[in-house]
């Protein structure tokens, strides 16, 4: 089999590309259930940080590639599956990123444990998907009794103000997240990136403040795509020194609260399998398993 992989034209923007590359991404979406890139792979590759590449068979175009970093994503066009692309293109693209690379099996694809296994990747992380019902209507989403904690009277839950609380938050994020790859690395230019999304919505990013200080002591970003009735917990931290006083159930509580006002019917969220802490929480609250994403990394041997 012979393929080629086909670069962007010179104008970082252009749109027919850009619109292939998101074309089979959705063709991927529909036929499996989950998104083949994820959001920080599609926000690099529209700040640079990663080259995306369309992968082409006899001049059609079979599939797609998102490289850089240290990171590979890739997906076949479903109705291009099962011919030997996704291993052509390796085969093609692993000799030329020399050192540490991860890639991500969105959905733990059958097809991607074997082709990890062919070439040499090893499960390295575990992310889970969990999501749970909402009540329609006006009905309450949780137990009142579960925000009767005399602790809550020290902190207080707002909302971001964008622009003032920008830094603030940019710094807590890297600490409540300094042993993640991905979310402790968000920077300035990464949130300002998000606050341009049309889902943002600076009544969705809640945050606890210390009554006393006014300092930022947690936070519960959500996500509310237009028209969708998926409500996602975007990101919720607690700042390290204030754990262990119920601030992460109350964050989510009020998060799983707003979801409802705004007409969401279900709430979802990932989180690392060996986060055990926070896998309970989101259990006790009464979210389930939807789907798992495993990333796989390139075994030094």
């Amino acid at each position: 089999m012979c393929v080629e992989f086909i670069r962007s034209g010179p104008d970082p923007a252009d749109a027919a590309f850009t619109a292939e590359l998101l074309g089979i991404a959705a063709e991927a979406e529909a036929a499996d259930g989950y998104r083949p890139f994820n959001e920080q792979s599609l926000f690099d590759v529209s700040a640079r940080r990663r080259t995306p590449l369309l992968l082409s068979d006899l001049g059609s175009y079979v599939g797609a590639v998102v490289t850089g970093r240290g990171e590979l994503d890739l997906v076949v066009r479903p109705g291009a599956r099962r011919l030997g692309h996704g291993a052509a293109a390796l085969a093609a693209l692993l000799p030329g990123v020399p050192g540490e690379l991860t890639v991500w099996s969105h959905g733990d694809h059958p097809g991607a444990q074997a082709l990890a296994a062919r070439f040499g990747f090893i499960a390295d992380r575990t992310l889970l998907q969990l999501r749970m019902p909402l009540p329609t209507g006006t009905g309450d989403v949780v137990d009142p009794a579960d925000l009767d904690d005399s602790r809550a009277a020290a902190t207080n839950i707002g909302h971001f103000r964008p622009g003032a609380d920008d830094a603030e938050w940019v710094a807590l994020n890297a600490l409540v997240f300094a042993n993640h790859p991905e979310q402790g690395a968000l920077t300035l230019a990464d949130l300002e990136a998000r606050q341009s999304e049309p889902w943002f919505d600076a009544g969705d990013f809640l945050l606890a403040r210390d009554r006393a200080s006014g300092s930022m002591l947690g936070y519960n970003w959500l996500k509310i795509e237009p028209g969708e009735a998926v409500g996602e917990i975007y990101v919720i931290g607690v700042q390290p020194a204030a754990a262990g006083r119920g601030l992460g159930r109350r964050l989510m509580l009020a998060g799983l609260e707003r979801l409802h006002s705004r007409g969401c019917t279900v709430a979802a969220l990932y989180v690392e399998a060996d986060s055990t802490a926070a896998v309970h929480l989101y259990r006790s609250l009464g979210f389930t398993d939807h789907t798992v994403d495993v990333q796989y990394r390139r075994d030094p041997r």
